[in-house]
């Protein structure tokens, strides 16, 4: 029982003990305790009553029950560190059992085997028991037997040998009422299709598992650690680290398994290490190197010093002795036949590199290139990064590029079985570095239009086709509605000065439900075959547009300037510096949204001379006099470019990429999409500007106070021609995809707007923050602008900072005036900049707008 209700076997095992039975009972009574002790509380108290299970077993003259216990206490002594101790009561056990209770006992050894990474063992044990077991008839210790043999097949990278023992495990578990190891089985389901590639199916199995284990009410800490894995893999480092440090804290809280806890701190020093933060990934990285060392793991201890290699590196230390390390780490992962080994040679061979000793690493390089022919998606990628390492030190520039083209091909494939936009976004993190060599060499030998193709390659790839639409999943739509109600209440309470915390933990458990569902989702859509095309681009600037592509070399900016049929390349300053001009500008614009800063305006206007010196350079004197198109890599999104001095006066829109303004210019208006006109709650004037547009419209829809609900609101953008929304908006830097709209019944968030069919055409957001995106992956965005432009929308006017809404109102009719004139958005927003009063004000609230995309 104790693995089908263990609440219910200790329950009963603690009745058992407390009517004095007899030895053997009372040893069958102490092994529950101690297993459920050992699974899911305090594990010296599992080793004491395992200890009591023996020695009354012993006494009971039952070598059957004797040997039984001895294999339960040898895996607690291995998950307590005491490695040789367990192997040993393991070994006798084997000795004491026979036929059946034998081939239990070889299962739960080779379980231990698994445990120390000695993968060759525990499958000679499984192989010995699997037999024995279902001649006997054990369904139950029979389907455990196949679940193990599979989870060692996955560590050994045999992929489908493993899925065939877990459906045949999952046939057998079918027929039994063991709810724990339906648990486990859900769970080692989710890692094997993580495993085959597939990041959405691994996300649903375990958050199905993690379901299974509460309702029995047992802690979940091998699923953390597998959950952690699939996390990185998708980009979610920083949550990762997050859920290893919280399941490390409870399982010190309860003296739980040493050997869990090595391997939570080696899935917290991976996850450091990928979130950019050295220093944390060092430190818990080397207590795992001790405690494995500790507990006689070889192959989880060469897993952690990988690790801690990395991170040293990663830290800025370079050695000749840094370099034999990771060497060594790489003979002992081939020799343990574990799919890691290439990454360790390719660290060897970058280390090498950096200390300039190209024929040491010509020999690890080539050793980690091999990878790059099979295997799952991040193990080519390793591969073919290894292999443009190679070809740089060789002085190849064709070959870095066709290598970095080749891995970039595999992660795209990889990107696409994504459905949700954000996990597309952040799994583009393992394409960066191949990105920025192919923009090396590219500059090197290419000149500007192989700089321009390779900035395009890697640069928000999300937008390149539309998310999966969220499922018609009943559970997720009743959870959106339910956490609109609650964001609601939430804001509501805050307005009247009451306490929210209550609201404010649902509201995040019901964001963190959302999440999860979404993030579930396969992708449909294949890879993205329309490759960009520097000649289609031209071609559509003509002679009088000019798209200026901004991309970042070794931390400099480089500007591409395109137009009148060829690309030009300036250099202009540090991004590090532009980034911090653009955060006084930020507070500056914020400052002046209030009457009484008007003396901040030269300061602003200053450093929007030294944004444009910064950003620009000596492109600004080639812009010529037409239309400007600026397209800057994520981190520079938030820069007002209307207040730079040579796009001031200009038509000027932005886009995320290049690509994403050419397929904007050929979308097409949709026939007889009308206009729809929205004004949210609580706005300073009212939304003022909505009653006049409705009159100069006539026809449009107008959704205000009660209509103006998510639903209604939705149902009236699909397929619109035209939108406009004032309302608050609200930008999430820690959950960019609910960044919202505020509507009479909560918020409309990004999740919201992914389930439109088609977008409106042009959509106008007057709202604060709207054009404010959070910078993931290799230079993705995520925010309200991202979610629209796949979806059809092909112009978009946002907000990128707080703004004065009365000096909203004329700006927008002055907007709308230039459309009704046939005007396109750029056009009627650079008029209606001119059409405003001279005053600081209305100045700010005009540079803080900007026009996205082609429409």
């Amino acid at each position: 029982m104790v693995f089908a209700t263990p609440g219910e076997a200790l329950a009963r095992a603690r009745r058992v003990l407390a009517e004095r039975p007899p030895p053997l009972h009372a040893s069958v009574a102490h092994q529950v305790v101690g297993i459920w002790q050992r699974d899911f509380g305090d594990l010296r108290l599992a080793l004491r009553h395992l200890r009591r299970a023996r020695d009354l077993a012993a006494r009971a003259d039952s070598p059957e029950r004797e040997a039984d216990v001895l294999a339960t206490l040898g895996v607690a002594l291995v998950h307590a560190g005491r490695t040789r101790q367990g192997m040993d009561a393991l070994g006798r056990g084997v000795e004491r059992g026979t036929g059946h209770t034998r081939a239990r006992v070889l299962f739960r050894r080779a379980y231990a085997w698994w445990v120390l990474g000695r993968h060759k063992e525990a499958l000679e044990d499984v192989r010995r028991a699997i037999p024995v077991l279902r001649q006997a008839g054990d369904v139950i210790w029979t389907a455990r037997a196949l679940t193990l043999r599979a989870t060692v097949h996955l560590a050994l990278g045999a992929v489908e040998r493993a899925d065939a023992d877990f459906t045949a495990a999952e046939a057998l578990w079918d027929t039994t009422g063991q709810e724990h190891d339906k648990a486990d089985a859900v769970e080692s389901r989710g890692l094997a299709a993580f495993r085959a590639g597939d990041v959405p199916a691994a996300l649903r199995l375990l958050d199905e598992a993690e379901e299974r284990y509460a309702k029995l009410g047992t802690p979940t800490f091998m699923l953390s650690i597998r959950r952690c894995e699939v996390l990185m893999s998708a980009g979610l480092a920083a949550e990762a680290l997050a859920e290893a440090d919280a399941a490390i804290k409870v399982l010190d809280e309860i003296g739980g398994q040493s050997t869990r806890k090595a391997e939570l701190l080696l899935a917290a020093a991976r996850a450091a290490r990928l979130a950019g933060d050295p220093q944390t990934a060092m430190a818990r990285a080397g207590l795992a190197v001790r405690l494995f060392a500790g507990q006689h793991r070889a192959w989880w201890e060469a897993h952690a010093r990988l690790v801690l290699i990395g991170a040293r590196h990663a830290a800025g230390r370079r050695s000749g002795r840094l370099v034999a390390a990771a060497a060594a780490v790489a003979g002992q992962l081939t020799a343990l036949g574990a799919p890691a080994a290439p990454e360790a040679s390719l660290l060897a061979g970058r280390i090498a590199l950096d200390l300039g000793r190209a024929a040491e690493a010509e020999r690890h390089l080539a050793v980690a290139a091999r990878s790059r022919r099979g295997g799952p998606p991040l193990a080519r990628m390793t591969g073919w990064a290894a292999q443009a390492l190679r070809a740089r030190a060789a002085g190849s520039a064709r070959g870095v590029l066709e290598a970095c083209r080749r891995g970039l091909d595999v992660l795209d494939d990889h990107r696409m079985t994504l459905g949700a936009s954000e996990l597309r976004a952040r799994a583009t993190a393992q394409g960066a570095e191949l990105a920025a060599l192919a923009q090396e060499a590219s500059l090197v030998s290419g000149g500007p239009r192989r700089l321009l193709v390779w900035s395009e390659r890697w640069r928000a790839t999300a937008l390149s086709a539309p998310p999966t639409r969220p499922p018609a999943d009943p559970a997720l739509l009743s959870g959106m509605t339910a956490y609109r109600e609650i964001a609601a209440r939430a804001e509501e309470a805050r307005m009247e000065g009451r306490p929210v915390p209550a609201l404010e933990r649902e509201q995040r458990r019901l964001e963190r439900e959302i999440r999860s569902r979404t993030l579930h989702m396969r992708g449909e859509a294949p890879g993205d075959g329309d490759r960009f095309d520097v000649g289609a681009l031209l071609r559509h600037l003509g002679d009088d547009v000019t798209l200026v592509e901004l991309a970042v070399l070794d931390g400099r900016v480089q500007v591409l300037l395109c137009g009148r049929g060829r690309v030009r390349r300036f250099e202009a300053g540090l991004l590090a510096a532009a980034e911090s001009e653009a955060e006084h500008v930020q507070a500056g614009l914020r400052r002046l949204a209030h009457p009484g800063a008007e003396a901040r305006l030269p300061l602003v206007e200053a450093a929007g001379r030294r944004l444009e010196e910064l950003l620009l350079g000596p492109a600004a004197g080639h812009l010529g006099s037409g239309p400007v198109v600026v397209v800057p890599p994520g981190r520079l999104h938030r820069v007002p470019w209307a207040l730079l001095p040579s796009l001031r006066e200009r038509v000027l829109s932005v886009s995320p990429s290049a690509s994403s303004w050419l397929r904007a210019k050929r979308t097409a208006a949709p026939s007889g999409g009308g206009q729809v006109l929205v004004r949210g709650p609580g706005l300073a004037t009212g939304g003022a500007e909505v009653p006049e547009l409705a009159d100069r419209y006539g026809e449009a829809t107008v959704l205000e106070h009660g209509d103006a609900t998510v639903p209604r609101v939705l149902a009236e953008l699909d397929g619109a021609g035209l939108a406009h929304i004032a309302a608050h908006g609200a930008f999430r830097a820690d959950g960019p995809m609910f960044s919202s709209l505020r509507m009479a019944d909560g918020p409309l968030i990004v999740h919201d707007f992914e389930r439109l069919d088609r977008s409106p055409y042009r959509i106008i957001l007057s709202c604060c923050d709207t054009a404010r995106f959070a910078t993931v992956g290799a230079d993705e965005l995520l925010g309200l602008v991202t979610a629209l432009l796949p979806l059809g929308t092909a112009g978009v006017v946002a907000c990128s900072a707080p703004v004065n809404d009365a000096a909203v109102v004329p700006l927008m009719l002055a907007l709308h005036k230039g459309l009704g004139a046939g005007l396109s958005l750029a056009e009627s927003l650079r008029d209606a900049r001119a059409a405003l009063p001279g005053d600081a004000v209305h100045q700010a609230t005009g540079w803080a707008f900007t026009a996205f995309g082609a429409a």
